[in-house]
């Protein structure tokens, strides 16, 4: 069992950044292929940036198109977390904002919510125009 916990959410104006983080539990974080995911009110859930799990050559990232040069994921597996750095915010991308891991995956494979074995809570980050 995994455990994911998210935190960095807040209030900040468009072409503002914020960090979030997303810190999970085990012993085996490398492992884990992990995502960040999005909702907004009355939309469904929607892809954002993933990371593959760590193999012999490092890792893998994939972005949806519209935060593609705005936003970064990284990992950390010696502090089990991984990073959504995001620049340049638009109102658009306020949404509560969630990360999600499965172990083994690739980092395309993880934009498929449904395969996603573990999820966070989630943090809110709101853009003000």
């Amino acid at each position: 069992q995994v455990q994911l916990v998210e935190s960095g959410g807040g209030l900040v104006q468009a072409g503002g950044s914020l960090r979030l983080s997303c810190a999970a539990s085990g012993r085996t974080f490398s492992t884990y292929a992990m995502a960040w995911f999005r909702q907004a009110p009355g939309k469904e859930r929607e892809f954002v940036a993933a990371v593959s799990w760590t193999g012999m050559t490092g890792s893998n990232t994939y972005y949806q198109d519209s935060v593609t040069g705005r936003f970064t994921i990284s990992r950390d597996n010696a502090k089990n977390t991984v990073y959504l750095q995001m620049n340049s915010l638009k109102p658009e991308d306020t949404a509560v904002y969630y990360c999600a891991a499965r172990q083994w995956s690739t980092a395309p494979a993880m934009s498929v919510p449904d395969r996603n074995e573990y999820w966070g809570q989630g943090t809110q980050v709101t853009v003000s125009s």
